[in-house]
C-alpha cells in the first residue's frame, strides 16, 4: 500500500467517525467529550487535514506513474528498433553477380556501339572505382565518351561488376587524397554530385576502406 492510499483510508475513517459522532454522540466517543461540537472539532479537523494531504499527494503518484509509463514505452521502442534492425540484417542479401558465361552471352547479343561501350567501361573500371550510375554517366556524357544513354546502360548491365567492391575502391581513392569522416565519406560516395553509389553500397565501401572503424 502506498502513501496516498494510506492517507485516503485514514481520511475516510475520520469521516465515518465524524458522521457517527454527529448522529449518536456518547459520553465518551473515542476519547472525545459528550457534545457534537467537540466531535466536529477533533474529527472534522483531522478529516480536513488528511483530505488536503491526499489531494497534495495525488500529483506525485501520478507523475511517478507517468514516468514509469514513459520508461516502459522507451524500452518497448528500443526493443522494436532492435528487432527491426535484426530483421533487416537477416533479410539483407549480397548482390547477385552475373557469371562469366552470362556476360559473354549478353555481349554476343549486343550491337556494335553497345559492345564498344562495354569495352570503354572495362577500361574505366581498370583505372578507378565507379558506381553503376557514375559509369553510365561517364560513357554517355559529352565530356566523356558520348555514347547513347541506352547503349551505355546496356553495356554496363552486361558486365559482371561487384558494385560494393567498386564503392570500396572509390572510398580508398578518396582517402588517399584527403581525410574523411565516416559520414562524410558515405555522403560523398552516395550523393548525385559525388559518385552516385546507393547508400548501402557507400556504407559498405566506407566501412571496408577503414573510415568507419
Amino acid at each position: 500500500m502506498n502513501f496516498t492510499a494510506l492517507i485516503f483510508l485514514m481520511a475516510l475513517l475520520c469521516l465515518i467517525i465524524l458522521l457517527w459522532g454527529m448522529v449518536r454522540p456518547t459520553k465518551t466517543f473515542l476519547g472525545v467529550g459528550t457534545t457534537r461540537s467537540k466531535v466536529i472539532k477533533v474529527y472534522g479537523l483531522s478529516f480536513f487535514v488528511l483530505f488536503i494531504a491526499f489531494i497534495v499527494s495525488i500529483p506525485d503518484a501520478s507523475s511517478g506513474a507517468i514516468k514509469n509509463t514513459k520508461k516502459s514505452a522507451e524500452i518497448s521502442t528500443e526493443a522494436k528498433a532492435e528487432n527491426i534492425a535484426d530483421i533487416f540484417n537477416a533479410n539483407e542479401k549480397p548482390p547477385v553477380q552475373k557469371s562469366e558465361e552470362e556476360s559473354t552471352s549478353a555481349e554476343t547479343r549486343m550491337t556494335g556501339p553497345q559492345n564498344n561501350a562495354a569495352r570503354s567501361a572495362r577500361q574505366y573500371l581498370s583505372m578507378q572505382g565507379f558506381s553503376r550510375e557514375g559509369l553510365i554517366r561517364q560513357l554517355s556524357s559529352e565530356a566523356g565518351d558520348g555514347y547513347k544513354v541506352s547503349d551505355a546502360t546496356v553495356a554496363v548491365d552486361s558486365l559482371n561488376i561487384d558494385w560494393n567492391r567498386e564503392a570500396m575502391r572509390s572510398a580508398k581513392q578518396y582517402l588517399d587524397m584527403q581525410g574523411f569522416s565516416c559520414k562524410g565519406l558515405i555522403r560523398q560516395l552516395s550523393s548525385g554530385a559525388g559518385e552516385n553509389f546507393t547508400v548501402s553500397q557507400a556504407m559498405y565501401g566506407a566501412r571496408e576502406a577503414g573510415a568507419c572503424q
